[in-house]
């Protein structure tokens, strides 16, 4: 895949939020379809209940019948990311050639990129100690799908034999730090793709592949 390239989204899914505004349907879906706009518009600081509200045209109160509060509905957008991810992640596997582990690792870094206030919050309930119980089934199939990346690659080759929890612990470290790097601007956005390909290349070829023989 060209480092440019985005990979499609899957049929019936966009990574865009939906239209917020609520008319009929689910309540909840449409209140965290606002959520997200808001998010991706302003930032976690600036989503509030009373502004989700607004936006979905429903009263101040509404939210409550079905988020006990802020975080609640914060976690809701986390999940709903997540599973954006997932389809993201799913589309930049399969549309690359060579290691899958790669194409992982180069999607975790766009995907935060292309959409930095959704890092930043999945970020703050994911990356800690305690994981909202609601991320939870979510998290645990995005994990088994790495695992079984890593699995495919140490079988095909690709990546030497090894604990594959340590390789993949590895591998996010990397990304992770990487990309925590260029959205605070440590490193430039500009050129930030390229340079994320050759450091994940770097480690590749010196670190999780097999040794010359």
């Amino acid at each position: 895949m060209d480092v440019h390239d985005e990979p499609a989204a899957p049929a019936g899914t966009t990574g865009l939020p939906e239209r917020a505004g609520y008319h009929h349907g689910s309540l909840p879906e449409a209140l965290t379809a606002a959520a997200l706009a808001l998010l991706d518009e302003q930032g976690p600081e600036r989503v509030t209940v009373r502004e989700v509200a607004r936006r979905a045209g429903v009263s101040p109160a509404a939210p409550f019948r079905h988020f006990a509060g802020r975080q609640a509905l914060l976690t809701a957008v986390a999940d709903r990311i997540l599973a954006d991810y997932e389809h993201w992640q799913a589309a930049s596997v399969a549309g690359a050639p060579g290691s899958a582990v790669r194409a992982f690792g180069l999607g975790f870094v766009r995907y935060a990129i292309r959409h930095p206030h959704r890092f930043e919050l999945v970020r703050s309930r994911v990356f800690g100690r305690d994981v909202p119980a609601g991320l939870t089934e979510r998290l645990s199939g995005i994990e088994a799908a790495f695992a079984e990346l890593i699995l495919a690659d140490q079988r095909a080759g690709t990546l030497r034999p090894g604990d594959p929890a340590l390789v993949g612990l590895a591998g996010q470290a990397l990304v992770y730090g990487l990309t925590q790097m260029i959205v605070d601007g440590y490193l430039p956005a500009e050129g930030a793709e390229q340079l994320a390909e050759q450091i994940i290349d770097t480690f590749g070829t010196g670190i999780a592949n097999r040794p010359p023989e």
